[in-house]
């Protein structure tokens, strides 16, 4: 073949080729500049995807042995399902093991407040599970929390345990800090610690008769 007819081929082909750019080539190019913005804006960094990612609740607070006898004790005592009584239980072993202060006695206060109902609220306005005051103790509720809060059995039992923390603390001793806790410190009878610490004793009977069946099943 000469060179005359292949120049010409190739020349020819470039017309083609710059005539058909003339109708395809915006489209085309507007096509792709409209798809740009949306793989944008799917396109994700990794950092940023880590952003995206919701957090995974915290896992649940596996009860020690004695918490979880005694769970089975206030859930014949009480008649509440054990299933509903384990965030609280979870809660006020959590809780009081950061205040350090018994779990137990925790429990107790909640079964001499509100018989673990979560929605009792006093004449006096006490609300929830460990009957917390809202005027006095909102600013130990959670950011953001709403008018609702105090019923909430969780954000209650961890109020609550700050309440009666300070409480004792403050007044020296674990009977005078009950009293104040209740609202009595001028009971001379101290009537109110006596319940409850009759109560924390049969929490901790409980756990001790478990734990003898327990070890004489096994």
């Amino acid at each position: 073949m000469s060179l005359v007819p292949v120049s010409l081929i190739i020349s020819g082909l470039a017309l083609v080729i710059i005539h058909t750019s003339r109708f395809t080539e915006t489209p085309a190019i507007g096509v792709a500049n409209a798809a740009v913005p949306e793989l944008k804006a799917h396109a994700v960094s990794p950092a940023s995807a880590m952003d995206t990612v919701p957090p995974t609740d915290p896992a649940p607070e596996i009860l020690t042995p004695q918490m979880h006898a005694a769970l089975g004790y206030v859930s014949r005592r009480y008649r509440v399902s054990a299933t509903a009584l384990e965030p609280i239980f979870g809660e006020a072993q959590l809780t009081g093991r950061e205040l350090r202060l018994d779990p137990l006695l925790i429990i107790a206060v909640i079964g001499i407040e509100s018989s673990f109902n979560p929605f009792s609220e006093s004449t006096k306005g006490a609300q929830g599970l460990m009957q917390v005051m809202p005027r006095f103790h909102r600013d130990k509720l959670p950011e953001g929390s709403g008018k609702l809060s105090f019923f909430d059995p969780v954000v209650n039992v961890r109020v609550g345990a700050q309440v009666l923390e300070e409480s004792i603390r403050r007044n020296g001793g674990l009977v005078e800090g009950l009293q104040q806790f209740a609202g009595a410190s001028n009971d001379d009878e101290q009537a109110y610690a006596a319940k409850v610490i009759a109560e924390k004793q049969r929490l901790e009977q409980a756990a001790r008769l478990r734990a003898i069946n327990d070890a004489q099943a096994g």
